[in-house]
């Protein structure tokens, strides 16, 4: 186990959510926020922000944005219920956009589908108002070391 997994799994057990999401420096950067809802589900959450509008037209957030963020958050949610301390690797990365995404905050789910020794695969869903009207819904596959 790595020094970075130990530590992740530290703050994991302390449930310090800005404390891992400031480990990972993507979601540092992207400004990504992880909390648990009322049921103990993980929510991850990304403020708006000016910097994240890629069509100043729309406006709509970047795609690369929201496809960063979904992946982070897999890889998150991934880490937050392994109990392995080995880190993912992420092998696949498979992303739909369904519609624009308006200059709000950007909410996600996700769900672990599969998790065998070596692969985990999970599906990731974005909204910003509406749960029933997705931005985007993603699939990652992500390789798993023991």
């Amino acid at each position: 186990m790595s020094d970075f997994m130990e530590k992740l799994a530290t703050l994991r057990d302390a449930k310090d959510f800005t404390g891992l999401i400031d480990a990972i420096p993507y979601a540092r950067l992207m400004g990504v926020e992880m909390l648990e809802d009322e049921a103990g589900e993980l929510l991850f959450q990304l403020p708006f922000a000016e910097r994240n509008v890629g069509n100043t037209v729309l406006p709509a957030l970047h795609g690369g944005l929201i496809g960063g963020f979904l992946e982070n958050a897999a890889l998150l949610h991934l880490i937050w219920h392994r109990e392995s301390l080995e880190a993912p690797k992420i092998v696949d990365f498979s992303l739909d956009y369904l519609r624009s995404g308006r200059p709000q905050t950007l909410f996600a789910r996700c769900e672990i589908t599969k998790q065998g020794k070596r692969v985990a695969h999970v599906l990731i869903e974005a909204w910003q108002e509406d749960r029933r009207k997705p931005v985007a819904v993603a699939r990652a596959h992500f390789l798993l070391t023991q």
